[in-house]
């Protein structure tokens, strides 16, 4: 039996270090440089094994047990039956654009856009039970019989609604889905169990939201000013073409404007996304463990930026270790209480894919 008062620790910890994993880093880059990112599959199986190994769940390391191989099979699948036809289906609509048929153009690129929603949806559902179903700890595995197609849809019509109600739905979107998706998830003979509730967040979504129209009004009067200084170092209001002075202002409040608007935004959507991952992993539970994530808005502001500092200093090369720097990141401030009956637990039956995640790849988007 596991118990949280008396174990006196977290129940996770990681054990590893960036010098460990630099080694497969460098591996994983030059190779995939060789193979022109052929070995993208085996690099991310390597990555994940070691990041795996060194993370402690209460008493025991937990061990990744996928194969690049998957991965590889996942993405050859999903190029086929997805990539192709969306890539024919784009021709036809331009074929059809190009005999003046707007209307049926329109509607073409209409089913295709509602059709990568759903296909997005179902790519996230079955990412995270390939990876459940590859994550073992005492010898257990996790996964999920569902085949995820059900998933889709209500991943298609939830994130519609979120954004018809001129985007005041979302926090209700996100997470409804994220209870949807876990609560057909298990690990071994428990049931996951998620009950977030979007209006324990919606403040700080109402906060972001507003944003945006905020930050508009604070540098349009921003830029008024440099504007006004501008004129005044060009000689005042003379007619004629813009002095030095008044363009050098406009390059500078434009350059501005854009580095602070998207800045202050990412920063301000950082808020809502913390409270969002503190509210879903907060809720979820696994037969008596209740899971937690204990990451404020600066711990997460601090992630991102280092990460793009790393980049950006290491002219791209940096980029390695940011899958290493999110692993630890998540690791650390991951929490579990309650007790769990090690004795009872048994192998999970539910089906074991055979396949990676190579519809996820196809779209870039996260599993959790």
């Amino acid at each position: 039996m596991y118990n949280d008062d008396a174990a006196g620790e977290s129940a996770f910890g990681f054990t590893g270090s960036w010098r460990e994993y630099a080694p497969i880093a460098f591996t994983n880059l030059l190779l995939n440089i060789v193979t022109l990112s052929l070995y993208g599959s085996w690099a991310n199986t390597r990555s994940r094994r070691y990041l795996w190994s060194r993370t402690r769940f209460i008493d025991d390391q937990v061990e990744y047990t996928g194969t690049g191989l998957e991965l590889f099979i996942g993405k050859i699948i999903a190029f086929f039956l997805f990539v192709v036809p969306f890539g024919v289906l784009q021709l036809i609509m331009q074929g059809v654009l190009l005999r003046g048929h707007l209307g049926a153009a329109i509607l073409i690129g209409i089913s295709i856009y509602l059709l990568l929603i759903w296909l997005v949806g179902v790519a996230i559902f079955r990412a995270l039970r390939y990876r459940l179903s590859r994550t073992w700890w005492h010898g257990i595995r996790g996964g999920s019989d569902d085949q995820g197609l059900g998933y889709g849809w209500s991943y298609f019509w939830r994130t519609v609604v979120g954004y018809l109600a001129a985007g005041l739905m979302v926090p209700w979107s996100m997470t409804t889905l994220w209870n949807r998706r876990w609560s057909v998830m298990s690990f071994g003979p428990l049931r996951f169990r998620a009950q977030a509730d979007w209006r324990n967040i919606i403040g700080r979504y109402l906060i972001y939201y507003f944003s945006p129209m905020i930050l508009v009004i604070v540098l349009a009067i921003v830029f008024a000013i440099m504007a006004g200084i501008g004129a005044v170092a060009s000689g005042g209001g003379s007619s004629g073409p813009p002095g030095p002075g008044l363009v050098i202002a406009f390059v500078i409040g434009l350059i501005a404007f854009y580095l602070i608007f998207f800045v202050a935004l990412g920063l301000v959507a950082l808020t809502y996304y913390a409270a969002f991952f503190r509210e879903a992993t907060g809720k979820l539970q696994l037969g008596g463990l209740q899971f937690a994530f204990t990451a404020r808005t600066k711990d997460w502001i601090l992630l991102y930026l280092g990460n793009a500092g790393l980049t950006i200093a290491t002219l791209g090369v940096g980029y390695i270790f940011v899958p290493y720097r999110n692993w630890v990141f998540f690791v650390r401030h991951a929490q579990a209480y309650g007790e769990i009956m090690l004795g009872d637990l048994t192998q999970s039956t539910t089906r074991d894919p055979g396949q990676g995640e190579g519809l996820l790849d196809a779209f870039d988007v996260g599993a959790f």
